[in-house]
């Protein structure tokens, strides 16, 4: 039986997701109902796409997201279905799914033929999700079309010999997770000495570690992650909340 996974910004406390649920379960009894996060924050589907974005990619051809984030709809703004890697994905044309695809031409997007709703997850998504996971076919679902709406990604920016970039995720571990990508600092960097500044000139790192153990306890570190990406951390401590970073706090990196 295919996967149904569930991405949102509700509190699991809410009665949303007892609801959806139990939707789920008397559409599909056997459903297997995966809950990626109920953590995001309110209507920020920057951070739904990146946890998104990096989690699907793990999960067996066949199954569905369901994205639960800023959902209503306003104004022309469709109700659509993705199919892309042979995983399906359910949610409200806001931006989020160009944030998640990066506007890749192999994704085939559904415009849904189905009514508004003050709660699309429960009243549209989740009966969707469970035909889909029944095996209905993907075209049946509504009109296929080619425009959606687009939202520009924080991407890092160069300039002679320095990399601008910004924190765009913050875990669990209060470690900060930036747009600067393993590659773009080995391409620009060629080698060389360089300085990273953490929000300010106050915080500077001068070496990128491979373990976070390689730092002593309570220290400031720099490492790429398993995403590829330049991660701020303290090694058994709590980077964003000790040096107030958030989601868009910049960094610098100077090469010599």
């Amino acid at each position: 039986m295919p996967v149904i996974t569930l991405t949102t910004d509700w509190s699991k406390d809410d009665f949303y997701l007892g609801a959806v649920k139990g939707q789920i379960y008397s559409n599909l009894s056997d459903a297997i109902i995966v809950d990626i996060t109920h953590k995001v924050k309110p209507f920020n589907i920057y951070q739904a796409a990146f946890i998104l974005k990096n989690s699907y990619k793990f999960y067996p051809k066949g199954s569905v997201h369901i994205i639960g984030v800023k959902t209503e709809a306003f104004k022309d703004q469709k109700y659509l279905a993705a199919e892309y890697d042979g995983q399906y994905f359910l949610g409200t044309d806001n931006g989020i799914f160009s944030l998640i695809f990066n506007d890749d031409d192999s994704v085939k997007y559904i415009s849904i033929n189905e009514k508004r709703s003050s709660f699309p997850v429960l009243d549209v998504f989740s009966k969707i999700a469970c035909r889909l996971a029944q095996g209905e076919k993907y075209e049946k679902l509504g009109e296929t079309i080619s425009e959606i709406e687009r939202r520009v990604p924080l991407r890092a920016t160069i300039e002679e010999n320095v990399i601008s970039g910004s924190v765009v995720y913050i875990d669990s571990f209060q470690n900060a997770i930036t747009n600067v990508s393993e590659n773009l600092f080995k391409r620009v960097g060629n080698g060389k000495p360089f300085k990273i500044f953490v929000q300010s000139n106050h915080y500077v790192i001068s070496r990128i570690n491979k373990t976070y153990q390689e730092t002593s306890v309570g220290e400031l570190l720099a490492i790429f992650n398993s995403l590829d990406l330049l991660e701020i951390a303290i090694n058994g401590g709590n980077a964003a909340e000790l040096l107030n970073l958030d989601t868009n706090s910049s960094i610098r990196i100077k090469f010599q």
